[in-house]
């Protein structure tokens, strides 16, 4: 379960800086600014790179929280662990593509294995 908690930091990172500045690198005199107003030449797959980052961040918590006490109190929660992992990254893909449908269909299937998360605690 340590593997999957690291594997959530690293899909953090990859939704909350990487992809954000893999559809900006055209406006790299704005990355290096103070960005003192909002770029006014923002893709539309950035920002919804970065809404799909926001997303991510209402549910990461809960997310951790819910894996470290699942290695502290010794409940196998690895499998839902897991789909919430893929289903995560599944949801992030979707935004970006504004498959709006699928990608609410994914952010449910991980919400549901965080409440499952929580009643195997319990």
């Amino acid at each position: 379960m340590t593997l999957l908690i690291i594997l959530a930091l690293l899909l953090a990172l990859v939704q909350l800086w990487i992809a954000p500045m893999v559809f900006s690198l055209d406006r790299l005199e704005y990355l290096l600014s103070n960005r003192d107003q909002d770029d006014p030449n923002e893709s539309l797959y950035c920002a919804r790179a970065k809404r799909a980052a926001a997303n991510l961040q209402e549910s990461l918590p809960a997310f951790f929280a819910l894996g470290v006490l699942s290695m502290v109190l010794q409940v196998d929660n690895a499998a839902l662990m897991t789909y919430w992992l893929v289903l995560r990254a599944a949801f992030a893909i979707t935004y970006i593509a504004g498959l709006i449908y699928i990608r609410t269909i994914f952010w449910l299937g991980s919400l549901a294995c965080l409440v499952m998360m929580a009643l195997a605690l319990l």
